[in-house]
């Protein structure tokens, strides 16, 4: 592994399109190339790492599974099973053989992993089972950002696990939570464990594995005290008791010309915008395209955001979209900032649950330019209560009271419990001991590969480049000698290769003609722990310097004692 042979193009300038740490370093420091958007080629160093994160991956699935690799070209009718052919729309790649037949690139592989399953596992004497791959997915990414962090082909671990009841599932579900922990702190990653949202995987529960990062897309909410923590589609919070106006009042509309927002409504009344309801209408579509749609009027506090995850999870995983202007007219005879719950007609409301055992707020009339005070629910209209709010730093903890913390993060893993859903559609059955058919229950289980060195990276990096933990960098140490022109340095700088490898140590030998400070330059950008620096005047002593490229540190070392002190010190 001499440098001089390889493939390395480092570069002193950030590229243009890069914002994030990673993304800027992992191509100035050869890992990438971008190919296309939001498609990247893994170079040398960047192959060497990603094959050390699938190792580590691998070596810890395999204590719990058994390791398959399926096609990434799927027929559509799978997919139609399930109805997520339809569901997962234009994310998915879609296209046609020369016979017409429809078919995708797997976006995931619950349906071919389940499909295997009905043919093959036909009673409980085969359960549980545990399968997992390593495989490249494909998603045409509405929102493609910060390098490698969300792509439209990338690599992941992804598992299935099949059990015949509840229980077998809480310990598949707990032996993928301890095995992730396992992988992620062998990649030296920071990470919380968080409640989150299923979104399209469906399923009664599931957990994400979060870097806190400001490079981070996702939000999380954790509470320092009792370790509360989940995802902001997810999170939970208690809330801070707000003043009513008190008496027995009768709704009471007033004009309020051309103020439609919260903000101008408060500075028009003179109102905390804690008095409002804020209302925000969501179209349900037909299953049946001669159908009717169903209109819903979603209501939240005047100084709170809906929480569209949480809108979803309510309205059970219906489809749903924002209703457009002129059905919101047909609908509450008013344009929108002028709608209310006061005799809405086939409209189911959703209320948030902070907007109950309120009194005497105030909301739209249903009737442009007008508003109407003095509304209180479960009196003057009804509807269903359910979470709705996005949580804010600052809310009261839902588990001890004390303020939450919202920070975003990278999220590198995240475990399912399916359930039953994937099984019943698409006619996965056993039979139980009795010899009664049953359907087997399921979880699914998916770490990105990309994401875990996107994570490191962010984590591990100063202004002089990357700082990869040892696990995953593409080298333990890096050679350099500064002057291989002079024959007694170049003779020690051999004779120390030679001993690296023989100790097992995976080095790089910069034996380049360049100069010293880029050698240094380059040898900071890519990462690698530590760096053996052979200089003339030391080694004339017989030392050589050992640099910790994570703590700055040098140390002066005998050289008959170098790699000794490498392996033990540093690298035990």
């Amino acid at each position: 592994m001499r440098w001089s042979q390889l493939f390395i193009p480092t570069l002193r300038e950030d590229p243009a399109d890069a914002t994030a740490a990673s993304h800027k370093l992992l191509v100035r420091a050869g890992y990438l190339r971008q190919l296309a958007a939001v498609v990247y080629s893994y170079l040398f160093l960047g192959q060497r790492t990603a094959l050390k994160i699938m190792q580590i991956i691998r070596e810890e699935m395999d204590r719990i599974g058994q390791e398959f690799y399926l096609p990434a070209l799927h027929p559509a009718e799978l997919w139609q099973e399930t109805g997520r052919w339809e569901q997962f729309g234009e994310t998915m790649f879609k296209l046609k053989d020369r016979g017409g037949r429809d078919l995708c690139l797997g976006v995931t592989h619950e349906e071919v992993m389940t499909d295997i399953a009905r043919s093959e596992v036909r009673s409980y004497r085969q359960l549980p089972q545990i399968w997992y791959q390593i495989q490249v997915k494909f998603r045409d990414e509405r929102r493609p950002k910060s390098g490698l962090m969300r792509l439209r082909q990338f690599i992941m671990k992804d598992s299935y696990s099949f059990d015949l009841d509840e229980a077998g599932l809480d310990v598949s579900y707990r032996k993928h939570h301890d095995t992730y922990c396992r992988i992620f702190d062998r990649c030296g990653l920071r990470y919380n464990v968080v409640e989150a949202h299923s979104g399209a995987m469906g399923g009664a529960m599931s957990h994400e594995f979060m870097v806190v990062s400001p490079a981070g897309e996702d939000f999380i909410v954790t509470c320092p005290f009792c370790l509360y923590a989940a995802n902001l589609e997810k999170a939970r919070a208690g809330v801070a008791p707000v003043e009513d106006v008190k008496g027995d009042h009768k709704p009471e509309a007033f004009p309020t010309p051309n103020v439609r927002t919260i903000d101008e409504l408060a500075a028009f009344t003179g109102l905390k915008p804690e008095r409002f309801m804020k209302s925000l209408a969501y179209v349900i579509p037909p299953a049946d395209p001669k159908g009717k749609p169903q209109m819903v009027l979603a209501l939240v506090r005047g100084d709170h955001q809906l929480n569209e995850a949480k809108l979803g999870e309510a309205l059970g995983g219906a489809a749903w979209r924002p209703a457009l202007a002129g059905e919101i007219r047909d609908a509450f005879g008013a344009e929108p900032g002028f709608i209310g719950p006061l005799g809405a007609r086939n409209v189911r409301i959703l209320l948030d649950t902070t907007l109950k055992g309120r009194q005497n707020l105030v909301t739209g009339a249903n009737r442009d330019d007008h508003h109407v005070r003095h509304v209180t629910p479960g009196e003057d209209f009804t509807g269903e209560y359910a979470d709705l709010r996005t949580v804010v730093s600052g809310d009261p903890c839902s588990q001890c009271g004390r303020p939450l913390s919202v920070s975003s993060a990278i999220e590198v893993g995240h475990i399912f419990k399916l359930g039953r859903r994937y099984a019943e559609s698409m006619g996965l059955r056993v039979l139980d001991e009795q010899g009664r058919e049953i359907i087997p229950i399921m979880g699914s289980y998916g770490i990105g590969v990309e994401r875990i060195l996107t994570a490191a990276a962010e984590l591990y990096h100063d202004e002089d480049g990357l700082r990869l933990p040892r696990a995953i960098a593409p080298f333990d140490v890096t050679l350099t000698p500064v002057n291989l022109d002079e024959p007694p340095l170049r003779a020690a700088a051999e004779q120390l290769y030679r001993e690296l490898e023989h100790a097992r140590l995976q080095v790089l030998y910069d034996d380049r003609d360049e100069r010293p400070g880029v050698k240094f330059k380059d040898a900071d950008l890519i990462g690698v722990p530590y760096r053996i620096t052979v200089g003339t005047q030391k080694v004339a002593q017989g030392l050589v310097e050992i640099f910790d490229r994570s703590t700055r540190q040098k140390a002066d070392v005998r050289m008959p004692e170098a790699v000794s002190i490498l392996r033990s010190r540093y690298c035990g």
